[in-house]
């Protein structure tokens, strides 16, 4: 069995991410504009008939997680899987920051080329696929009407459904960023998985 639809959910808005700086691992809370955020996609997604919700284990990730449920007597799971993109020694630097560090960081984001986040991260197709397992687990846990909650990062979150949907790293450049607290949702299927919308919500 398989869920029969799963909402993919940036967690709300933190310091790091309104200065521009790269998270991450780096245990980063939400500040009062994502914990608002995240209240106000609860309320929007109060409707959409969600059975079960899994969440990276970042607090950023799990506070979205629990504001987003809180009132519908449904509990949260975390799964570390669900992390960001492992940045290692960029945590805390800006873009211009890592484009004066690494000459070739602007050229492969531009040309669709991945590459490893810092010499101690990791790339993002390899945050990608172990999103894109731990999502696979949870959905085939659920039975075939369901609806799952997966609160987690951004370019994870995007490059592992890309991947479900069996298309590589390089189409990531073709879909703009995940906001903060929104959400894409997709349908899984038997041979490869479907995107029904993408970047839905508003912004608290």
């Amino acid at each position: 069995m398989t869920a029969g639809s799963i909402i993919l959910l940036r967690h709300g808005v933190t310091d790091w991410n309104d200065g521009g700086r790269f998270q991450g691992h780096a245990d980063i809370p939400l500040n009062d504009a994502g914990r608002r955020q995240a209240t106000a996609a609860g309320e929007l997604l109060r409707g959409a008939g969600i059975t079960r919700a899994v969440t990276s284990d970042l607090s950023r990730a799990v506070e979205t997680a629990r504001l987003v449920t809180a009132g519908w007597d449904l509990g949260v799971q975390a799964d570390a899987r669900l992390r960001e993109v492992d940045v290692g020694s960029w945590a805390g630097m800006s873009l211009d920051d890592i484009g004066r560090e690494e000459p070739d960081f602007w050229p492969a984001l531009r040309e669709g080329r991945d590459f490893r986040r810092s010499p101690t991260g990791e790339s993002a197709t390899e945050a990608g696929q172990r999103v894109a397992l731990a999502i696979l687990d949870h959905a085939e846990s659920a039975d075939d009407e369901e609806v799952l909650l997966v609160v987690g990062h951004g370019l994870s979150l995007r490059v592992g459904a890309l991947l479900l949907m069996g298309l590589e790293y390089s189409h990531a450049r073709l879909f703009g960023g995940l906001v903060n607290c929104q959400w894409m949702v997709l349908r899984p299927g038997a041979d490869h998985w479907r995107m029904l919308s993408y970047n839905v919500g508003g912004n608290g």
